[in-house]
């Protein structure tokens, strides 16, 4: 504990009595005990104000917290909770939340806004890669497909591309 204040005559600062008390407090009850009452504070303080209280808090700490940290910071931070919440989860739990949300976005936007971001996303892409990049993918993505599927796959495929190919040609 801190020592006293040499100016209070002997006597104990105000912080020094605010952690003295802290800590006989902290020693007198259980975890369980602070939870409890954590909570009912909580649901009194939720009752006593509005989303825009909750808004304008979340503001402020938000921004004394970036003001806090660097870019670097939140980055392992953020890589940290990946990794647990990775750990905690197997991929079925990926895919079905993955699929729910991916329902509900299909249900809020229309046709329109996937190909206005889908326009978007490809020209910043195309912006920020050279044709190298995309040869070097390209050429990723067939041997990946070619060691999944076989050469059966790329003939299927190919009488099929080669078909709609001549029908397209044909109405031109």
């Amino acid at each position: 504990m801190a020592k006293n204040n040499n100016n209070n005559n002997g006597k104990m600062s105000r912080e020094q009595a605010g952690q003295k008390g802290g800590e006989t407090v902290s020693n007198k009850y259980d975890t369980e005990h602070f939870q409890e009452i954590g909570q009912k504070g909580g649901k009194t303080t939720s009752q006593n104000h509005d989303q825009d209280f909750y808004q304008e808090i979340g503001k402020k700490g938000g921004q004394t917290v970036s003001d806090k940290y660097d870019s670097e910071h939140f980055q392992e931070i953020g890589q940290q909770g990946g990794e647990a919440v990775s750990d905690k989860y197997d991929t079925e739990h990926f895919q079905e939340i993955g699929q729910k949300g991916g329902e509900a976005t299909s249900d809020k936007y229309d046709t329109e806004h996937f190909q206005e971001i889908g326009q978007k996303g490809g020209e910043t892409t195309s912006d920020k890669y050279d044709t190298e990049h995309f040869q070097e993918i390209g050429q990723k993505g067939g041997e990946t497909t070619s060691d999944k599927y076989g050469e059966d796959h790329y003939e299927e495929i190919g009488k099929k591309g080669g078909r709609n190919s001549r029908r397209n040609n044909n109405n031109s």
